[in-house]
């Protein structure tokens, strides 16, 4: 490794500048606490940007998941069909319920959930008398799944869909904001994400008595009782007053970071697409990305070095890239759950896997660290030829 280099990170949180103003005022109202004015004034503004009628901050994303699902009555015996292309949270949900995940390949054009894989599990399931409770479609890396497809086969069986928007918060699908088309939405505020509260998500959805009954499962279910009287299990998921306030000055920006983040995606594609080998992820017809990862496919045979080699070879120039997401089906963890792949010999997100790529795209990092990525990647080019 090259330790006289500055390290470049793979998305790094960005500060706006503006969160010591809500944190402070957290402070001086000695509002420390999973509730306050931060916390409620972050719930109304996210709603109001995302054009939905309420919205729940919780501890994570994965919180947010595990709530949806329990909303919908999801327990043992029942069955969620799930993207297989994501990060483990997406799933682990399932299982805290004590139901059965079924994954769902990708498609090529947008990497998300393929609607021929899940017509296929849902003909299934109607032959074995068993429907899903609901089904999880991973918005991937900003990109919007292809959801006029996925809800049309969705509503005709009456299945929920939760959108799991962790990675596409600010990006649109056909002039809605990703996140609310389903009957759920969820986002993430990790450190990493497009915006942050260090660690945080929400919950949102136009059903309002569904997101109060949220709310009150998030705040360990206290009954409205004069002592403390619980006559069901909650959780301790409420984001805290701090941290909302971080949110609320993080919000204030998101299109900034949008563009931030579209304009490294561009500045790539200009230097690196026309090398062999070398794809980048497309945009949807009528959508917009946020580009919240810059991501691009290898093929071995023509560009002469694999995913891995190139991450390798970054790693050496202290530049932290990564694989895209290792299948859920193909993880130790869902050995032998049922898969369903695009097609017949077509598993589109096994060959994402193997060919996938994650390049630096914090919207924070200087055009410099950009070039650097893009030089050190073009030298390695050269030395193939």
């Amino acid at each position: 490794m090259v330790k006289d280099k500055e390290r470049v990170y793979l998305s790094l949180a960005h500060m706006s500048g503006n969160e010591q103003k809500y944190i402070n005022d957290a402070f001086e109202k000695n509002w420390i606490a999973p509730l306050g004015p931060n916390v409620d004034g972050f719930e109304k503004e996210l709603a109001t940007s995302v054009g939905v009628n309420a919205a729940v901050a919780v501890s994570s994303g994965t919180a947010a998941i595990h709530l949806a699902l329990k909303l919908l009555d999801v327990g043992p015996g029942d069955k969620v069909f799930c993207s297989t292309l994501t990060f483990v949270a997406s799933a682990n949900p399932i299982l805290y319920q004590g139901a059965e995940p079924v994954f769902i390949d990708s498609e090529p054009e947008t990497w998300n959930m393929s609607p021929h894989a899940l017509e296929r599990a849902l003909k299934d399931a109607v032959q074995e008398g068993v429907l899903p409770k609901a089904v999880i479609v991973v918005h991937l890396y900003g990109q919007n799944a292809k959801m006029d497809e996925i809800l049309y086969l969705c509503n005709k069986y009456n299945i929920p869909v939760i959108e799991d928007a962790a990675e596409s918060l600010g990006s649109t699908y056909k002039g809605k904001a990703s996140g609310t088309m389903g009957t759920f939405g969820i986002y993430s505020f990790n450190g990493n994400k497009i915006i942050t509260t260090s660690g945080g998500g929400m919950l949102v959805s136009n059903d309002v008595d569904a997101i109060n009954k949220a709310r009150f499962l998030a705040t360990q279910a206290k009954d409205p009782a004069p002592y403390y009287q619980h006559s069901r299990i909650g959780y301790n998921y409420r984001m805290s007053n701090v941290l909302a306030g971080i949110g609320r000055a993080q919000l204030e920006v998101l299109e900034e970071r949008v563009r931030a983040r579209r304009e490294i995606f561009n500045f790539y594609y200009q230097h690196l697409s026309y090398l062999p080998g070398i794809t980048f992820m497309k945009e949807l017809e009528d959508t917009r990305s946020n580009r919240w990862l810059t991501t691009l496919l290898i093929e071995e045979n023509d560009a002469g070095l694999s995913n891995r080699s190139l991450i390798e070879l970054l790693s050496e120039e202290n530049i932290e890239a990564r694989h895209v997401w290792k299948p859920l089906h193909m993880q130790p963890i869902f050995k032998g759950v049922s898969y369903y792949s695009h097609g017949e010999n077509e598993n589109i997100s096994e060959e994402l896997f193997k060919k996938g790529i994650c390049l630096p795209s914090g919207s924070g990092m200087a055009e410099v660290q950009q070039q650097r990525v893009i030089d050190c990647i073009l030298s390695l080019f050269k030395l193939k030829v």
